[in-house]
């Protein structure tokens, strides 16, 4: 069994010990189940972000890094392994669909072990808690005709209205003219560290260095897959570049609800790096470990202990690479 499979299992076995309050919201096989019905029941793909390019790089961190976090890859540049994807587990989904989640998920390879992180190209999630999420995909599963049943979508969301916010947000804005022209959010509220034990709470975010949206006549003029062309040219005139910004949580700032924004322009941000995308890798690079920003999170950085949705991905992670693999 792999160190990564080994510690899977752990992480699950850790789920299932959570308290019976949250019992129901705790089953990552049903919620895993319900991103593959919605998404088509399509093999040999991921849950979430089927659709997807591996990539290389780097991380350069800044000169400031170190006073927040004592993580050992904000002290030098490391390796980076990522992946460009779309939201959901339908790998045909077309890349001008509006309100589907952008992807970018980062490996930072440095001593002592990796730095993950899985963003997403809005501030907000989709769901609360496990049981929310659930309950989410599970009313847009496909009925006999192909399609969700709308009257039990549109009751989901009148009953949940936080779970809006991000299809809110994404239709509110232009398709992005490339994976690497927009913003990725972790939507997660991270506790950093440094080598003097002072603690800051943060969310952090990739910022494009070169942000452009496509209009609604240079849409129709694209293909459903023309991001990964886009890819292509655009890396071999040179690395794609973001800044790792981590926005500087206040009192009062929810660390347990990823539905709800943080007000950016009202809080302090501090430049924590820049990540070089500097090449496509064969898609075995990135199927070869899972990027898991719960276990992979070095001394420095930490997760949120009270936000449930933070807690399910390494046990949701684990359900979908056995599907994948078997």
């Amino acid at each position: 069994m792999s160190r990564t499979r080994a510690l899977f299992g752990g992480l699950a076995a850790t789920a299932c010990l959570l308290t019976a309050a949250h019992a129901e919201e705790t089953d990552p096989a049903a919620i895993v189940a319900g991103q593959f019905a919605a998404g088509g029941n399509h093999a040999g793909v991921r849950a979430s972000g089927a659709k997807g390019v591996c990539l290389k790089g780097s991380f350069a961190p800044a000169s400031g890094a170190a006073a927040l976090s004592k993580a050992p890859h904000f002290a030098k540049e490391v390796p980076v392994t990522a992946r460009f994807s779309m939201g959901g587990s339908n790998p045909k989904v077309s890349d001008k669909v509006k309100p589907v989640t952008r992807g970018l998920s980062v490996r930072m390879s440095g001593e002592g072990g990796d730095m993950v992180f899985v963003t997403i190209s809005a501030p907000v999630f989709s769901a609360k808690t496990p049981a929310q999420l659930f309950e989410f995909v599970r009313v847009r599963a496909p009925g006999p005709d192909g399609k969700p049943d709308a009257e039990k979508v549109k009751a989901f969301a009148a009953a949940n209205p936080e779970t809006t916010r991000q299809a809110a947000w994404l239709n509110a804005r232009p398709v992005p003219a490339s994976f690497a022209g927009v913003d990725y959010w972790a939507v997660h509220a991270y506790t950093l560290t440094n080598a003097g034990g002072e603690t800051k709470t943060a969310r952090l975010k990739f910022v494009a260095a070169d942000k452009a949206g496509l209009s609604d006549d240079e849409l129709k003029a694209k293909s459903d897959s023309f991001y990964a062309d886009e890819l292509k040219e655009r890396l071999a005139k040179g690395p794609a570049k973001f800044d790792l910004v981590a926005v500087l949580g206040q009192p009062g700032d929810t660390t347990s609800d990823p539905t709800v924004a943080w007000p950016e322009d009202e809080r302090k941000a501090e430049t924590l790096g820049t990540l070089s995308i500097t090449a496509i890798e064969p898609d075995a690079t990135c199927d070869a470990r899972t990027f898991d920003p719960v276990v992979d999170l070095p001394e420095g950085v930490a997760g949120p202990s009270d936000d449930p949705m933070f807690a399910i991905r390494s046990p949701a992670y684990a359900v979908s690479v056995s599907r994948r693999a078997n």
